[in-house]
């Protein structure tokens, strides 16, 4: 399709789901804020995350809004301003949201696989929800990279939009002393043969990075970066003990370098990640029957009681509930499963404890979290009484709160 017959599809009024993450399809978001005076009053949603997607949809054409996911700071002034409304809801849920839209057009990004076959990716998190509900699947194809071997073919309704777009890259993550601290803390505490799942950032790949030790380690998660490509080559990642997907590594998305990309796309040994949607991904009653799953997801704070604060900082809507919970759930119901919180003690360059009296809003459930890690130490919760907590959990804040937050018992 010509980018004219494209344009001619958004019409006013419409509703237009854009796919998040590293599968944006920026081609085409480009083409609709190149001609934005031809439409007006669209209704965008899309789940963005910061790092990758800085666009405030709800600004490309007149009097639109737009329905977020997940908060970044480039829809800080849309929020403000009401144009960005943003939906708390767990990824889980957000995918039967999306089925159960009347969408008119999904806009996605697919690129030839090695063998040249289109295919979706390197994001699937809500595909096979949008290819239900949309009208019309319109798709970027992007020539910048090489889709994952294991990503799922588009389809031959879709229509197909060349565009010149570049390729997905996310943010090197860069391990400082306090993440590297967490992450030899959690290591010690996973087992030979554990199920994992990680998160973004500099915590969880320091996480990955120490369980150089281990063997027989599964995956199952909402992403797969570059620390999890590392176990699956030096074999301590083979999932060759899970119940389920045995010998498979499942993912919602990738998010990594160039490198991970590459590795997706022509290496044999990456025809085990299993790519699928939030359905599968996050859903409980598929989790719940993997043996010893270890679900590793951070927090803005936690407080005495054990309740998590994923989220919110100073007042400010700063991210979103996501997927943790889907994933903490799962791990409490999996057999010799395990919830674990790790973080930093402090934040503002150590002028503000993390571990607090009582959080700003609560993300999980203070039942939802077992062990919480800093670089302070590992506080194992899960069966204590609220006053056995609150002790363990002032003894991994950083000593300059402890009498603090010993008043506040």
């Amino acid at each position: 399709m010509s980018e004219e017959r494209f344009l001619d599809l958004i019409t006013p009024g419409a509703s237009v789901y854009v796919s998040g993450s590293t599968s944006e399809p920026r081609g085409l978001l480009k083409i609709i804020a190149e001609n934005a005076r031809t439409t007006s009053g669209i209704r965008w949603m899309q789940f963005p995350i910061g790092a990758v997607n800085r666009s405030d949809l709800s600004a490309l054409t007149a009097d639109s809004t737009e329905e977020a996911f997940f908060m970044s700071p480039s829809l800080k002034d849309g929020f403000s301003e009401g144009r960005v409304q943003f939906l708390p809801l767990h990824m889980r849920t957000v995918f039967d949201y999306l089925r159960d839209q009347d969408l008119d057009v999904a806009l996605l990004q697919a690129a030839p696989d090695r063998n040249g076959v289109l295919r979706f990716g390197p994001n699937i998190d809500f595909l096979d929800a949008v290819t239900q509900s949309a009208k019309h699947l319109v798709v970027e194809v992007n020539d910048a990279f090489v889709a994952p071997f294991s990503c799922p073919l588009v389809p031959d309704r879709a229509i197909k939009v060349p565009v010149k777009s570049d390729k997905p890259l996310f943010p090197t993550v860069t391990l400082d002393e306090t993440s590297e601290k967490i992450g030899a803390l959690i290591a010690s505490v996973i087992k030979d043969g554990d199920c994992i799942q990680t998160g973004i950032g500099a915590v969880p790949a320091a996480i990955l990075a120490n369980l150089g030790d281990c063997s027989d380690l599964g995956f199952h998660g909402g992403l797969i970066d570059d620390g999890v490509m590392k176990l699956i080559r030096d074999g301590n990642l083979n999932g060759a003990r899970k119940n389920i997907d045995r010998a498979r590594h499942t993912t919602g998305m990738a998010l990594g370098s160039e490198e991970l990309l590459d590795w997706l796309a022509h290496d044999p040994l990456a025809e085990s990640v299993l790519f699928r949607s939030a359905d599968y991904t996050h859903e409980f009653r598929v989790i719940s029957q993997i043996d010893n799953f270890v679900s590793i997801n951070s927090a803005v704070e936690i407080d005495l009681m054990g309740q998590v604060n994923a989220e919110v900082a100073g007042g400010k809507q700063i991210s979103g509930t996501g997927g943790s919970v889907d994933f903490m759930r799962s791990a409490k119901a999996s057999k010799g499963g395990r919830s674990i919180i790790a973080m930093s003690a402090t934040a503002r360059g150590g002028s503000v404890s993390r571990i607090v009296p009582r959080v700003e809003v609560v993300t999980a459930l203070r039942t939802d979290v077992d062990i919480v890690v800093t670089e302070f130490g590992i506080a194992d919760i899960r069966y204590d009484s609220l006053g056995s907590r609150a002790e363990k959990l002032i003894a991994i804040a950083h000593p300059d709160f402890h009498d603090e937050l010993g008043s506040a018992l």
